[in-house]
């Protein structure tokens, strides 16, 4: 099989300036590069972490607004460092938190919060 890696993910947002802040503060990614897809009007832009080029989002804005609740991403997953740290740094932030508390799992410990247009995103660390 020819299948590598995850190239991105795609993430439905209403307003791209508000979800390009979130994730470029919030997140820490940088922006690659945003575009318009002049068949069918839609905007992209991708983010990408600096210096590593495996995890790119993509925030795609223009599809109709009947698009069912089912079509935006569950959630997006990011590898931490120290999730205390991140939990501290994010409630300074006045993120909206899905978790009250840092979950611990076999294999890792990690939170929800929301994004601008409702999508989780989950900061996660690895069990060491």
């Amino acid at each position: 099989m020819s299948i590598r890696k995850i190239e991105h993910v795609g993430v439905m947002v209403k307003d791209m300036d508000a979800s390009l802040a979130f994730y470029q503060q919030v997140v820490g990614m940088e922006l690659i590069r945003r575009m318009t897809v002049p068949a069918g009007g839609l905007e992209l832009a991708f983010l990408g972490f600096p210096g590593a080029e495996e995890t790119q989002v993509e925030l795609i804005q223009g599809y109709p607004k009947a698009l069912p609740e089912e079509g935006k991403v569950h959630h997006i997953a990011f590898t931490v460092d120290d999730i205390e740290e991140e939990w501290n740094r994010l409630k300074q932030l006045n993120v909206s938190f899905q978790d009250e508390e840092i979950t611990t799992l076999p294999v890792g410990r990690y939170f929800f919060v929301h994004g601008p247009d409702g999508e989780w995103i989950e900061f996660f660390e690895p069990k060491k």
